[in-house]
Parts: C-alpha cells; structure tokens; sequence
C-alpha cells in the first residue's frame, strides 16, 4: 500500500480539546524513566492523525521543555496547533507504573500547571470548520478552566451542526467522591452527542448500577451514542430507544495499556468520519450495522495499541476516503465503506515523520 498522506483540506475536520502532559514512564533499570508525549486528548489527537484524519489540538502548551517536546511531537504528525495556546504555567506531569496485569497507574503533578488555566479568549480560538470537537478527561473537570471549556462545548452542541465527542476519563484520586465527579461528568454528558467510557468508569461513578443503567441515565441526558469499553470483552453500544449492541474483544498480547482508551476513542471517531458521520443528524440515524463495523475499527485500533510499549497508536497504511455522500444519510444501513483490517494499519512510520519524541529521566 502507499504511504499514509495528508488529509486533504476539505476533509472534515476533528478538534480535541485538553490535556497535553508529560509521561515519566519506567526505564529499562530500577528508577529510570522516559518523559513521553501524552495525557488522553493528546493522545486521542495522535491516533487521529495517524489514522489520515485532519486534526486540530487545543491543549496549553508550555514554554519549557517539556511544552516543547509536546509541541514538536505533535507537528512531526502533522496536527493542526493553530489553535494551542502558548502557556507561561509548567507542563502537568503524570507518574506512570504497571500492575501486574500491565495496567497503568498514573500519579499526577499538577498544581498550577498549563492545562487547567483556559480564558474565554482562549477556547474561542476552536476552529471555524471543525466538524467533531472531542474533550474529556482532566481538563473537563479540573478547575478554573473546566468551566470555560464546558461552556464552549455546550454552545457548539446547542448550534447543532457539530457533533460533541466526550470521554471523562476518571481519574478518582484526583476526584475524590463518585458523588462529586458524578456532577462534573453529567454536565459534560448533557453538551454531548457521544459519550466514550470504561466499565471502569461507571463501576466508580455509580457503584451498583450497571451499565445499562447508566447508559440510559446519559441517554436520557440527551447523549446519542454511548459506548462503554470493557476491555478484553469489547465494547457495549446504548443509543435512545434501540437494543444495545455488543461487539467482541479481540485477542491481544498485551505489553501495557497506555493509551489504549485513547486509541480506541480515536478509532472510534475516525471511524464514524469515514462513514461521513460528523453531522448529529446522521449520527441519531445510523443504523446498528453501521455502528458495529466503527466499534470493530476502534476494538482493532486499541488492541494493537497494547501490543506496544507506551500510547503508540497504528498508522493507516493508505490515505483515508471519506464518504461525504453519507452526512446527512438518516436512512441506510449498509455500509458502503470498507472496513478497517490489521492490514490496513501499520507501526511504520511514513516518511517525513520522525520517532516518537522521547526523553530520558
């Protein structure tokens, strides 16, 4: 196959929003660590824009060394920066260590730090053709800037030409009781037309209830879409008045699993942007045929993530087609666009782009 290229400017556009940190992740020895690019929407951005799609960033971006290494990471895979900020706070820091199951831990610096200080100017600097803005994770519920952020989301849902993505990405020593984060979560939920969380996710925020019940909670707080990760079983898909949808697992060799929700979200979106589903129209009219084959892309682009060291997600081996025909389609179930398959997806790089930024600690 050719060489993955650039995504040609007509092509939708996906904005992430948030978090751009620093990895310490553990070295080859005892004590040693690596500083590498990530925080979820970061990484959301990255699996985006290897998988062909344009992509914009908005994420504050220090100027240090650390804001640098995000920044030119982020450039060498051809992501949109026009609308990052500058930021004179330090770079957020994430601790990471592996349980015996390759789970990752990650303990955070992040008092005072870029990602967190949004003004009004700044969130209003969201691109003019962005026609899916994903957000999540700290910067959704860490002060003073959530609010800015939220605000910002919910008046692009309220316009109703741009599809909102959000993944909350708990993180419950940073937000204490479920009680609590369950506010912050749900204001966000209530601006989105997709919801993206683990099993994980929900088990914390509503212990006791299950997923189908929470699902229908978002459902009925006007998400379109939820999916919730289950990893190794796959996913589950809740949309408003219809079955759920279960699509399987697929085997792994796990290395660790940094990144993988990350991977799986971007898959996710990338997928409904092939299948020219950026409109909230088409999206609330996409039959269940549809949602699976984008759920099957977004399992596929997660497991092979966690067949690798760190967040590195797959490239496309070819240049992504987009099925504009489809926008505003609210009818058909047939899926007129082929499917993503490990063959498809490759870990060499296209020239131009360098290795992952990395630096040792």
């Amino acid at each position: 196959m050719s060489p993955a290229l650039p995504s040609p400017a007509s092509d939708p556009l996906v904005t992430v929003l948030g978090e751009a940190l620093v990895d310490l992740v553990p070295g080859d020895g005892p004590g040693e660590y690596r500083a590498r690019p990530g925080g979820s929407p970061f990484n959301v951005a990255i699996g985006l824009a290897r998988l062909g799609h344009r992509t914009a960033l908005m994420a504050r971006l220090a100027d240090n060394a650390f804001g640098r290494l995000l920044r030119e990471h982020a450039a060498a895979e051809r992501i949109d920066l026009s609308a990052a900020p500058r930021a004179t706070e330090p770079t957020t820091l994430a601790i990471v260590s592996l349980d015996a199951e390759a789970r990752a831990r990650y303990d955070f610096y992040m008092q005072g730090t870029a990602d967190w200080q949004w003004t009004e100017a700044e969130t209003a600097l969201v691109p003019r053709d962005t026609a899916v803005l994903h957000l999540g994770s700290l910067a959704s519920w860490t002060a003073p800037g959530d609010e800015r952020v939220h605000a910002m989301a919910a008046a692009l849902h309220r316009r109703g030409d741009v599809v909102t993505s959000y993944d909350p990405n708990v993180r419950p020593l940073l937000l204490g009781r479920p009680e609590y984060a369950r506010g912050l979560v749900e204001r966000c939920v209530s601006a989105a037309h997709i919801v993206k969380a683990s099993r994980e996710d929900l088990d914390w925020l509503y212990p006791g209830d299950g997923i189908e019940r929470v699902s229908a909670r978002w459902l009925g707080l006007g998400a379109l879409l939820v999916v919730v990760t289950d990893g190794p079983r796959g996913a589950h898909v809740f949309r408003p008045g219809a079955e759920p949808v279960h699509r399987a697992g697929r085997p792994v060799r796990v290395v660790d699993t940094i990144g993988a929700g990350d991977a799986f979200t971007a898959g996710l979106l990338g997928g409904l942007v092939r299948r020219g589903l950026q409109h909230p129209e088409s999206l609330r009219g996409c039959g269940p045929a549809r949602l699976a084959a984008v759920v099957d892309e977004a399992i596929l682009v997660s497991a092979l993530t966690c067949e690798r060291i760190g967040a590195d997600p797959p490239y496309a081996a070819s240049r992504v087609d987009v099925d504009v025909d489809a926008t505003l389609d609210t009818g058909a179930d047939a899926d007129c666009v082929q499917p993503l398959t490990p063959a498809d997806l490759r870990f060499e790089k296209p020239a131009g782009v360098p290795a992952a930024s990395s630096q040792p600690f």
